[in-house]
Parts: C-alpha cells; sequence; structure tokens
C-alpha cells in the first residue's frame, strides 16, 4: 500500500507542534514539523519525533485489563469493564455517598480536548464534588494571584511586542511551554533570536545557568526557594527610585503605599544575603526592567512549587502592574481566541474575584475548593482519612499519581486503600500496577483534537483542528477519556452538561459531536475550523482594546489579605538551615514528567534522572560522575546518580520529577530514575490557599551511598 501524509498535530506535551505524518496501512511510520505551519514553521521536539514507536511499543496496553483476586490481570472485553465498573460506582455512591467517587485528570487529560469538559460535567450531572486535576499541583498560584489582586481586562503586554522580557525560573528551551508573554515554547530558540536582533532585553533569574540564561542579557544566579524576597527587593528599588507608571498606579491601584513600606524591610544588602545575587545586578535587573516601554515578568514550575508560591505570584503580578504592562485603549489585542466567544476587552481592571474561599471544603488542613476544583495536593489524606466524605473511588485519567502526587509514601497508602481504581492509561505505569481496572487509551494520532487549552496562548488568532489520521493496534479496544464518563452516564443515567447543552445518553455522540456542544458560541464556529486541515491564523479575528468605561469602579488590591502578613512571614526566616543543600526540578528534553522513559530515543539520552550537581560539590563529598548518592531530606532518602554540571549553582541539586516506580526497588536507580516526590511531605511547608507541597527549593543533606550499587 501507498505511503500517505497527513497534516496533524502532536499531542506528547501541550506545545501542540504542527506535524506531517507519513502513513503505510494505517500506521504512522514517520512524523516531522509542518514547515508550512504559519505558527511553528516546522519545528518539532525529539519527544514528539517518537510518536511511530510511542503508537506501537510492545509494552501498550491495548485491551480492557482487570486484576483478579490472585493480583494477575486478564484481558475482558470493554463492554463488560465500564458495566462492572459502572455498577461498583452505583455501589459505593449508596453506601459511602456520591462524595465517595472521585476523579484524578492529570496532565494528559489536558492534551484531550474533550477530557477535562466531559469529565468535569459528568462529576456535576453525577453530584460529587471530588474532582481533582494536575493544574491545582502545578502553577495555580497565577490563577490565584490574579483573582485576589484582579486582572486586566484587555490582558498583559506579549513577548512580540516586548523591549525586556524577564523569565523567572523557567525554560521554555526544554519545557515547550511558557505563560503569555514570555519566550513562545514553539520555536523558542528562533523567537528568542528574532527578538533579540530587534533590541528585546532578556532578563533571566534561574539557581541553574539553563539554556534561557545562556542567551539573556542579565543572569542572576538566584538561591533556590528565595524569589519572593527577590521580588520584594525588586519592587522596593522601582517604587523608592519611582521608576514605576505613576500615572497608571494612581489611576487603578489600591494599597500600593502599604505595599511600599512592606517591602521597605527588604533592602539591597539582606536582599543580596539571602539570595546570594550581588546588589548591582539586583539594581540592574530593577532597572532595566522598569525603564522599558513595554515588557513582562513570567514565571514556571520552579517558583511555583517551591515556598510562598502565592506571594511569588503576587508580587510578579505587581511587578508587571506598577511598571504598568498591560495593553491600552485603541491598541490590538494580539489573540482574542478563535475558539472562545466574544468577549469585551476593555482598558480597565476586572476587579478582585477570589477563586478560593467558597464552595466544597477539603477535609484536612483548612482547606477548599481552588479555581474550581478540589486540591489535589489533599486527595491521599481524603482517601486515607476515615468519615463522612472519604473517597472510596477514584478515576486516574492522564495522569500517573504516585509519581506526581508530593507525598509519595501516602499518596501509596491511598491508592491501595481505594475500593476502585480505574485507570485509562496506554501502558502498566506505577499506577496503573495498583488498579482494579485499566482501560486502554487511545494516543493522540488515534483521535480527533482541537488545541481548546492554549487557544488564547499564540500571539495570533491561530488553531488548528486534526482528525483521528491512524488506526489503533489490529483486534485493540482503545477508549478516550472523554468516553469513560459518557458511558458511566449513560449507564447511570446522569447527565452531562456542556456550553452547547447535553450530550444525548440514548446514542453515543461522535468526538466532533461533543467538540461542536463544547465550543459553541465560540468566535469561529468550530464546523468551520474542523473543515481545515493544518494550522491556520484567521486574519479576520480581529479585536482593539476599547475604553474604560466612564463609570468604572474596579481597582487592582496590591495587598489583598495574607500578603503584608507572608512578607513578614518571609522576612522572619531564618537564614541558617540544618541540610547542606536545596533540590530544586528541572525538566529534561527526552521525557514529560512520566512519559516517555521508554522510547529508544529517550533512553539512548538516558535511564534515569541524574542529580546534576556542581563539580566542587561532588568532590567535597568524594563523588564522582555516574555513583550514586543518598539524598535525605526530613520526610524521607531517596537514591540518585551523581552528574556534575557547571551549570547547576554550589550548595544544589538538581533533579527531574514524575521519575522511579515506588513499588520497585529503590536500587534499581540507574534504570528507572527516583520521585523527588518521595522526599516530601504534604502536611509541612504548604500554601494555605493552594495546599501545595513544597515540591521544589527541598532542603537535603547529600553524601556518597552507603552500600555499592
Amino acid at each position: 500500500m501507498a505511503v500517505t501524509t497527513e497534516k496533524t498535530y502532536c499531542r506528547f506535551c501541550h506545545n501542540y507542534c504542527a506535524f506531517e505524518v507519513d502513513i503505510e496501512n494505517g500506521r504512522a511510520v514517520a512524523v516531522r514539523g509542518d514547515a508550512s505551519d504559519p505558527i511553528y514553521g516546522g519545528y518539532s521536539c525529539i519527544k514528539g519525533r517518537q510518536l511511530p514507536e510511542a503508537h506501537a511499543h510492545p509494552e501498550r496496553v491495548t485491551r480492557p485489563l482487570k486484576r483478579m483476586p490472585d493480583g494477575t490481570y486478564e484481558e475482558i472485553p470493554l463492554a463488560q469493564a465500564l458495566d462492572e465498573i459502572a455498577a461498583r460506582v452505583k455501589a459505593i455512591a449508596a453506601k459511602h455517598g456520591k462524595r465517595a467517587i472521585a476523579s484524578y485528570c492529570g496532565t494528559y487529560a489536558f492534551m484531550n480536548s474533550a477530557a477535562l469538559a466531559v469529565s468535569k460535567a459528568w462529576h456535576k450531572g453525577f453530584g460529587s464534588e471530588s474532582y481533582y486535576t494536575s493544574v491545582t499541583i502545578d502553577q495555580p498560584s497565577k490563577a490565584i494571584a490574579a483573582s485576589r489582586a484582579g486582572a486586566w481586562s484587555a490582558g498583559m503586554h506579549g513577548f512580540h511586542e516586548s523591549d525586556v522580557v524577564m523569565h523567572i525560573g523557567n525554560n521554555p528551551i526544554v519545557s515547550q511551554f511558557t505563560p503569555f508573554g514570555g519566550t513562545p515554547p514553539w520555536n523558542p530558540v528562533k523567537e528568542l533570536r528574532d527578538a533579540k536582533a530587534r533590541g528585546m532585553k532578556l532578563i533571566v533569574v534561574d539557581p541553574r545557568r539553563t539554556d534561557m540564561a545562556r542567551r539573556a542579557d542579565l543572569f542572576l544566579q538566584i538561591r533556590p526557594g528565595e524569589d519572593p524576597t527577590f521580588l520584594a527587593g525588586l519592587i522596593r528599588v522601582i517604587l523608592d527610585e519611582q521608576l514605576h507608571d505613576r500615572a497608571f498606579c494612581a489611576q487603578w491601584m489600591n494599597g500600593l503605599d502599604k505595599l511600599h513600606r512592606a517591602v521597605s524591610e527588604y533592602d539591597l544588602a539582606y536582599v543580596s544575603q539571602r539570595t546570594r545575587l550581588p546588589q548591582q545586578q539586583i539594581l540592574d535587573a530593577a532597572r532595566t526592567f522598569a525603564r522599558a516601554k513595554r515588557g513582562v515578568a513570567v514565571t514556571g514550575t520552579g517558583p511555583d512549587m517551591s515556598p510562598h508560591p502565592t506571594l511569588t505570584e503576587h508580587l510578579v503580578l505587581a511587578l508587571n502592574l506598577i511598571c504598568g504592562r498591560v495593553n491600552r485603549a485603541g491598541e490590538k489585542v494580539p489573540n482574542p481566541g478563535v475558539l472562545t466567544p466574544v468577549t469585551p476587552k476593555k482598558a480597565q481592571p476586572t476587579g478582585p474575584f477570589p477563586m478560593f474561599g467558597h464552595g466544597p471544603r477539603s477535609r484536612v488542613r483548612n482547606l477548599g475548593e481552588i479555581i474550581g476544583e478540589m486540591p489535589s495536593a489533599a486527595l491521599s489524606d481524603e482517601i486515607v482519612l476515615e468519615g463522612e466524605g472519604q473517597v472510596k473511588a477514584l478515576f486516574a485519567v492522564g495522569g500517573n499519581p504516585l509519581v506526581a502526587w508530593p507525598d509519595q509514601q501516602k499518596s501509596m497508602k491511598a491508592i491501595d486503600a481505594l475500593e476502585l481504581l480505574v485507570c485509562v492509561d496506554i501502558k502498566r505505569a506505577a499506577t496503573a500496577k495498583h488498579a482494579d481496572y485499566v482501560l486502554p487509551g487511545k494516543m493522540c494520532l488515534e483521535r480527533a483534537d482541537v488545541p481548546v487549552l492554549c487557544d488564547t496562548w499564540y500571539e495570533a488568532p491561530y488553531t488548528q483542528y486534526t482528525p483521528a489520521v491512524v488506526d489503533g493496534p489490529a483486534g485493540s479496544e482503545l477508549i478516550e477519556e472523554w468516553e469513560l464518563y459518557w458511558e458511566l452516564a449513560a449507564r447511570l443515567g446522569t447527565p452531562i452538561r456542556l456550553a452547547g447543552g447535553e450530550l444525548p445518553l440514548d446514542r453515543k455522540p461522535s468526538k466532533e459531536d461533543v467538540l461542536d456542544c463544547m465550543l459553541a458560541g465560540g468566535r469561529i464556529p468550530f464546523r468551520e475550523v474542523r473543515n481545515n486541515r493544518g494550522g491556520m491564523v484567521y486574519a479576520q479575528v480581529e479585536q482593539f482594546v476599547e475604553p474604560a468605561d466612564a463609570s468604572c469602579d474596579k481597582r487592582f488590591e496590591m495587598t489583598p489579605e495574607g500578603v503584608i502578613e507572608e512578607l513578614a512571614t518571609v522576612r522572619r526566616e531564618s537564614l541558617v538551615e540544618p541540610f547542606s543543600h536545596r533540590l530544586i526540578s528541572r525538566r529534561m528534553r527526552q521525557v514529560y514528567n512520566s512519559s516517555g522513559r521508554d522510547l529508544p530515543d529517550s533512553r539512548a539520552r538516558g535511564t534515569t534522572n541524574p542529580a546534576f550537581m556542581h563539580p566542587h560539590d561532588l568532590e567535597e563529598l568524594g563523588v564522582r560522575s555516574g555513583d550514586v548518592l543518598e539524598i535525605e531530606s526530613a520526610h524521607a532518602m531517596i537514591y540518585g546518580v551523581a552528574e556534575a554540571a557547571e551549570d547547576v549553582m554550589p550548595g544544589v541539586v538538581s533533579m527531574a520529577h514524575a521519575w522511579g516506580d515506588p513499588a520497585a526497588n529503590p536500587k534499581e536507580v540507574r534504570e528507572i530514575g527516583a520521585s523527588t516526590n518521595a522526599l516530601i511531605s504534604n502536611e509541612v511547608d504548604f500554601d494555605p490557599i493552594t495546599g501545595m507541597a513544597r515540591q521544589s527549593a527541598i532542603p537535603v543533606n547529600v553524601r556518597r551511598a552507603a552500600v555499592l550499587i
């Protein structure tokens, strides 16, 4: 049979690179970046280029698996699995209440355009508030900060029009992710090169001399966990020297004087001592950023997994706002969205709209619902804590909780305590090995999708629809995440209500039917989008910022409840701790969280997540690259394979998260790596609003392994 070529896009991560796929006999035989795409221009990464190998992996689960009484697994028909799961859900809910039925939607659920909307709608229709996603253990503080301070209706400055961009703890060249305004992750090296050619200045703040840092005009190698200290000092310099946008601040802000008084405790000498940054570097960063006409500061996973993440995000927002880094009346909105409904964009704040403190409450640590979800950092507690509201059944879709949730020991206890665990997965990953049912998921080339998640992230009105372009493996019975919830709804008689109405339960809708219903009211009708092949910029989508309403009385709250108190708490923290190092999170090119480690090109680059340390630190420990280390926190100890890295700050250990397998022998660290989440307790050092535990800048002691491994 002849080879045909289809345009599609990758969903290995949420960069969604535009691809061309060569197909033979219904199978992908080669993929490459689509050079004709107006955004990506042929860009792709090592992970996505292995999609043919991923789809055909010999360990792939292709038919439903049921755990038998002796602990083994047997294949059963999909319809039987769904019937049995629905019956058990009904029985558990009848005995323990509907809150006992929970879902955890991991990162890969975000890659399937229908998974989140349908799963959340199912929970609402079923009557269980036990809905959790990975967003509440990754970077929830961004949304929390904007909600309690207020947002700017017309949005912030974008990368392509900025004179200065400050990256704090993120490295989109490797992670392929950055919030709107930072370096675009689609071909980031080219984007940076073009921006610097037009004169843009790049400031990078990071404990590592990352790929971004090596391209920076100003690199500040900060001590891990000191981002709020640095930002408070930066804001003090800008306000002391009156480099802020005084007219904008006077018109739209409450509490700026109060914030100024609070950060006055963060003088240059103190900030320098804590951050280990030269005072002149701090001054240069403040002045370079504030004196530019346009610009933006953005953060990433590092600061948001470190201590005081919500305070950090508030200070980043404050930094952008006091410098007036917002789109003004008459300016063109770079991307108002293609799939989203038309909304006004005005040169005014939306006012505080706290996305926490209301709705259902968690039963632990006084946590509540945040950004419309329950906090995933508390889900293991909700499973093990007995009493009314205890979670008894869990659907794990698109995620791997045993290597993703903080406090791995408690997570293992929780997973094993469930009465019902259902995993939708492509292989028997760490969590799926404990499941009662493993349902084989469709991989990205086998399903239709549209990038709902990043509709407004692009700096142009761009989107791309793809149909399924390859078949599933011969003899397979595959299921998408959204299909699981529809099948449950059909069996239990509970509604699934989306933007365009209810999904029918008497007949199974197609994926396109579901997307039509989800995206009802979009600026460009989804039916029109899906008639096109390949990524497109929709030039007809154009919107300009309107003037502020004459009656607008909304103002940014620069010192919302808790900010002044938390700044004082940080200021009182001891500068001495009984640990030799701080362990920070990082990304690796060849993997995406726990995915991709078993692919051939990825394995050729390494089979573990090394403990990267400065050569001088290794020398002091009497350790060489390749030796095994014992890395011990106040909570637990893991092994790590040492690797010398000049780019890592002395006193720091840098390791990728989501590796390892808690059920395996930890001495297999050279082959499977280790999970840094095992070092964490979710009951200490957690954010009081999000509940997110300290997953980076973890205090640890490091020594050579006592036993040769």
